[in-house]
């Protein structure tokens, strides 16, 4: 792995962030995020978005890290599910049929956006869940068994902690074999490669962006690596307690495991020193895993939604059809109620960001 062209030289960082969509690529910038969709019929599809004001408190050390995971999670969907929903837009695929008395009832009683906001909440209780049992309360767990052989505790928190790290490793492996997600991965190479390209300060261009490594030192990617190294030696200072308080321990520290791994990816994406490298190789290696190699239509909407980015700064929001440098070129605007109209603060908030 050439460290040099992971940490650029004579670089500048930038505090816009992004995130792969379904055949797309998210940028957030301090005042704007932009989505850029490429289209069934190759079109660009372009949608910009104000982003929302956070109070200073919500800016202090280790609550951010707290805020933008929070927030990642909410918004990362919320631009998911509009990607998404572009597509079928587009493709002709919205349900025609009349609605049946009951969700006719809740329709008229509610209204369309609130009970989308309402599945996408319980959508993210479900995920949020399988997440705590899976990758929470199964390993310690299951560790738990080796109790009676193994009395060491900072062994079993190590031992629980790469058993974690292994089932992660596992979930990627098998959803990067969907046709779909290897998409997703492609996008989420052009976007890192779209942001070394102009922290380079080249020129914005699919040639120009085209050299640069998918693998990026502030990627959201590295932060859940950070988590998993982070929660091992946070679990170990706890020692080996009863199965009951372990399980509390790991839910209830979730939220300093987040503000700590928020904090040590912001300094190892402003620093360039022998200790950030050592600290980021495994985050890299597992963005290898995360991230492919786009084609050139695909770094082309990494840089139109960069572009949106650079230019919506004291401008009006816009949606529409684009060309290959964000210029709306017909309005167009989907009237959804719920598609896209609450994206802000996507991925991980104020990009000092998680994921670049």
């Amino acid at each position: 792995m050439d460290f040099s062209k992971i940490f650029l030289k004579d670089a500048r960082p930038t505090k816009i962030g992004g995130q792969a969509v379904i055949d797309g690529v998210m940028m957030k910038g301090d005042t704007h995020t932009a989505v850029a969709i490429r289209l069934p019929d190759d079109r660009i599809y372009l949608k910009t978005i104000l982003n929302g004001k956070r109070p200073r408190w919500m800016k202090l050390p280790l609550i951010r890290g707290v805020v933008s995971f929070v927030a990642s999670l909410v918004s990362g969907m919320k631009v998911l599910t509009f990607s998404a929903d572009v597509q079928e837009y587009f493709l002709g695929e919205e349900v025609s049929e009349e609605p049946g008395k009951i969700e006719k009832w809740l329709l008229d009683r509610f209204g369309e956006k609130t009970i989308w906001n309402f599945l996408l909440a319980v959508s993210m209780v479900f995920s949020f869940a399988f997440s705590i049992l899976v990758f929470a309360l199964l390993p310690t767990t299951v560790v738990g068994a080796l109790k009676a052989v193994i009395h060491n505790s900072v062994v079993l928190n190590l031992i629980e902690g790469l058993f974690r790290l292994l089932l992660f490793l596992l979930y990627i492996v098998l959803i990067s074999r969907m046709e779909e997600i290897q998409k997703v991965f492609q996008y989420h190479g052009a976007e890192h490669k779209t942001i070394h390209c102009y922290e380079k300060g080249l020129e914005l261009t699919p040639e120009n962006a085209e050299p640069f490594y998918t693998l990026h030192p502030r990627c959201g990617t590295s932060f859940l690596m950070f988590v998993m190294v982070i929660a091992i030696v946070l679990f170990s200072l706890l020692g080996w307690p009863s199965l009951m308080w372990r399980i509390v321990s790991r839910i209830v520290l979730m939220p300093v495991i987040a503000a700590l791994s928020y904090e040590v990816l912001r300094w190892a994406g402003k620093s360039d020193n022998i200790i950030v490298e050592l600290l980021s190789v495994p985050g890299l290696y597992l963005q290898k895993l995360t991230t492919k190699e786009p084609d050139r239509s695909q770094l082309e909407i990494g840089i139109a939604a960069m572009k949106a980015v650079l230019a919506s700064e004291g401008a009006e929001c816009v949606e529409g059809f684009c060309d290959a440098d964000a210029n709306i070129i017909e309005k167009h605007v989907i009237n959804r109620d719920n598609q896209g109209s609450d994206i802000e603060n996507s991925d991980t908030g104020d990009k000092e960001s998680m994921d670049q």
